[in-house]
């Protein structure tokens, strides 16, 4: 059964009852407004501070923008990517692709030009559809992306190089294409990074869509009464995986566009909210707020809130004792997943088992879990080894790239990457990253990108990149560099050198020191890490 199924049940039994709503407290004007006065009016960025629409209205744009597809000859198989910042159409056009049978590509919206370049030739895309923001990036590389690509803009404004959304949609169809889709058709295409540091594009059947949504439903017990504050961008399979338990509870959900935390405790409370997903940086910046009296509880409707849960990185222990010291009846729970595996979920704490934080927790609903050592072989409880995870959310494989899939997918598990142990009692505890990601506030950092820019520096004999520990982020991106024999460097050169990279890849430290190297030619990463990185971090929460 596809995950539109669900849409489509929804819009039958509670079609006029809000599905979405859209809120941007950056924005002037604080008019509110239905889907229907919004299209009336065809506002510009700076009108719009809350939009909402209806699961019914939904299901219909999803429609619309289906028979826009078919009629512009796509088919199942067919690629469609997207490129937007969350708003109310970007469910409705990811729904929409999924109604063909075409399979819906998200992409980062923090990607350059050559980065989405890439990955739409990757994911050999045969769509693109943009938001206003990245006209810019796509405008520059339009001659290369319009080969053989149709490419659909989303706003006021249409580039010359593009058509319009709104145009398009607006003489189509609002009913269901009827395309029979099975679990075994594809679905969706996510991109990762493999340790090399290029994006590898990860194919998943519409099966593990709706594992992804059944079990987002089970594990936090999402009910027809709750309502779910997304705040992490839809493209992440963690906030759209997320959201999916409110699609098949049949409930609301906000989509806020803005991360301070008057932004987020005023949008839980006028909206009532009682699920609230939150990355650990800005669970940090609400404690830090209320540590320093510029957040005032008493000012604020949160006695419905229900649920405070984590994922995207490591939560220290220390920041869940904290948040229960101000929010007494929470529940509780942390989510370890990858897009591999369908986003989060695959290994969860569970709402029952706030003793346990710390740990990442027990295998989800559907999901086995097992460690193993570097021959493959299942370790003794206790033992650290590889995390290796098996459930109806594992990827295809990684599209076009079967050797990568090979060294990931042996006997049907999904081998993680990353370091773990289990406890007496049964939970998973993440010991270590097999991979060097750096996650820094729920973004996947890839250190060899960095290297490889900071090395083209003339000054620059060697480089490593590495995650040093932030109170807020979690992690952030240190570069330890070796300057050639007989020259000098300082760091606002580093600095401003860096600036040609996209601000989020920029160090955040720079430190001038050797780079040690083992026998084999490769960077001793652990020592740096164990010398100014996360391993400083880690043995600070154990003793805590």
């Amino acid at each position: 059964m596809p995950v539109t199924q669900f849409l489509e049940r929804n819009a039958k039994l509670y079609g006029g009852e809000v599905a979405l709503v859209e809120l941007n407290p950056e924005m002037s004007d604080k008019r509110r407004m239905t889907w229907k006065e919004y299209e009336l009016i065809q506002p510009t960025s700076s009108v719009a501070y809350r939009r909402e629409i209806t699961w019914g209205v939904l299901d219909e744009k999803a429609n619309r923008f289906a028979n826009l597809l078919l009629s512009r000859g796509v088919k199942k198989g067919d690629k469609v990517a997207i490129i937007m910042y969350n708003c109310l159409e970007w469910l409705p056009i990811y729904f929409g692709v999924l109604k063909t049978g075409a399979i819906a590509v998200p992409f980062n919206f923090r990607y350059s030009a050559d980065e989405i370049l890439y990955c739409a030739k990757l994911a050999q895309v045969d769509m693109v559809v943009f938001g206003e923001e990245f006209i810019g990036r796509i405008e520059s590389i339009a001659d290369k992306l319009s080969k053989g690509r149709l490419l659909i803009f989303v706003g006021d404004g249409c580039p010359s190089f593009a058509e319009s959304y709104r145009e398009l949609v607006a003489d189509c169809s609002s009913q269901s294409p009827c395309i029979v889709l099975s679990d075994d058709d594809y679905g969706a295409i996510y991109f990762s990074s493999g340790t090399t540091g290029f994006p590898k594009a990860i194919l998943h059947k519409h099966q593990s869509l709706m594992q992804a949504a059944e079990m987002e439903q089970m594990h936090h017990k999402t009910s027809r009464e709750d309502t779910f504050l997304c705040i992490p961008p839809l493209y992440h399979t963690g906030a759209k995986m997320h959201w999916m338990g409110s699609l098949v509870a049949g409930s609301k959900a906000i989509l806020l566009k803005g991360t301070k935390p008057e932004q987020i405790l005023s949008a839980v409370s006028e909206e009532g909210c009682t699920i609230v997903w939150l990355l650990v940086p800005w669970a940090q910046d609400i404690l830090d707020a209320l540590d320093s009296g510029a957040l005032n509880l008493n000012n604020y409707d949160i006695a419905q809130w229900r649920l405070m849960h984590i994922g995207a990185q490591p939560v220290p222990p220390s920041l869940i004792k904290r948040w229960k010291k101000y929010f007494p009846e929470h529940q509780y729970d942390t989510n370890y997943g990858l897009s591999e595996s369908t986003g989060p979920g695959c290994v969860h704490l569970g709402m029952e088992n706030i003793h346990k934080v710390g740990a990442i927790g027990v295998p989800g609903f559907r999901w086995k879990c097992k460690i193993v050592d570097e021959e493959g072989v299942q370790v003794q409880q206790g033992e650290v080894g590889e995390l290796c995870v098996k459930g109806p959310g594992v990827m295809t494989c990684y599209y076009n790239d079967d050797e990568a899939t090979k060294e990931v997918l042996k006997g049907g598990w999904l081998y993680t990457g990353d370091m773990a142990m289990q406890d007496e009692d049964g939970f998973y505890f993440l010991v270590d990253r097999k991979k060097d990601v750096i996650v820094s506030g729920g973004e996947n950092i890839y250190p060899v990108q960095i290297e490889d820019f900071i090395r083209a520096h003339e000054k620059v004999k060697d480089v490593a990149v590495i995650g040093m520990p932030d109170k807020r982020l979690g992690e952030k991106t240190a570069a330890i560099i070796e300057i050639k024999d007989g020259m000098e460097c300082t760091e606002e050169e580093i600095a401003s050198f860096c600036e040609g990279m996209p601000r989020y890849k920029r160090p955040k430290e720079i430190i001038f020191a050797d780079i040690p190297r083992n026998a084999t030619g490769k960077i001793e990463k652990p020592s740096l890490r164990k010398r100014y990185g996360v391993d400083n971090l880690v043995a600070k929460e154990n003793m805590a």
